[in-house]
């Protein structure tokens, strides 16, 4: 009777057994099947990973480095993309004959007429080569972008301060990756790429917007996250808002700062 029970025992067990892997080769062929279903077939030709649409718009570059879908917004013939951000009348910076413009003193920051989202942004700028003062007070000026979003511009050469507000940080919020100034009073170039932060229906800031900059050929700012808006007093702010103007700034201290060649390309 036992030598019966023990076998009943060893057979149960054996039957339990192959469930137990029959239950496991099942679970298995699932997992591969939805793991073919995810990934797809195999391709065995080439032709079978490329895609022909949709096509690039083809973009040329000029001598002067300007694509040829890009939007001038200053290549020293006058102010006619600018206002003042003050009352919106001409702008009273001044245009020099060697195709730039300079800030003037007390005049205000000026602004684009035209409101941008996303951007590719071009500039160049100089501080002046007589130095006449120091700290935040030597050629200081700035880059706006969406009127709210500064890239400090800064004559920083010899010349020490706060690092998130020197030349190339993106003001009260990020430290630039490397100082690239050229020597005092010669042309640096900005190129910007600013992605726009999204905002719901709400008003609740949805997406970051980002910020990456090249100093004259060196990555300074690497997509940096925007905390919100760069302010010189108190922490960022994220009201929402939508396209607005690129703005230059005129830190009214006698900057001296000179721009020329800006334009930019349309992200959005």
């Amino acid at each position: 009777m036992k030598k019966i029970f023990f076998i009943l025992i060893a057979a149960l067990t054996v039957s339990n057994a192959c469930k137990q892997v029959k239950t496991k080769s099942a679970e298995d062929t699932e997992q591969t099947v939805a793991a073919e279903k995810y990934v797809g077939e195999e391709p065995t030709k080439p032709e079978a990973t490329e895609v022909y649409e949709p096509v690039p718009p083809k973009v040329t570059v000029n001598g002067n480095g300007v694509p040829s879908d890009a939007i001038i917004l200053f290549d020293g013939s006058g102010f006619d993309e600018w206002i003042h951000v003050a009352d919106s009348t001409a702008v009273q910076w001044h245009l020099n004959k060697d195709g730039s413009m300079t800030v003037k003193d007390q005049a205000g920051f000026i602004q684009t007429k035209r409101n941008f989202g996303s951007v590719q942004l071009h500039l160049e700028w100089k501080s002046p080569a007589e130095v006449k003062a120091d700290g935040q007070n030597r050629a200081n000026s700035g880059v706006f972008l969406q009127s709210r979003y500064e890239v400090q511009i800064l004559d920083n050469n010899d010349n020490d301060t706060y690092v998130n507000g020197q030349v190339g940080a993106i003001y009260k919020q990020s430290v630039p990756l490397a100082m690239a100034s050229r020597p005092t009073g010669e042309w640096n170039t900005y190129d910007i790429i600013f992605h726009a932060p999204e905002f719901g229906m709400s008003g609740k800031k949805m997406k970051s917007g980002t910020i990456t900059v090249i100093h004259n050929g060196v990555l300074i700012q690497d997509h940096y996250e925007l905390k919100g808006t760069t302010e010189y007093i108190g922490w960022p702010k994220n009201i929402p808002h939508g396209k607005a103007p690129i703005q230059l700034q005129d830190h009214r201290d006698n900057s001296r700062v000179s721009y020329r060649n800006i334009w930019v390309r349309e992200l959005d």
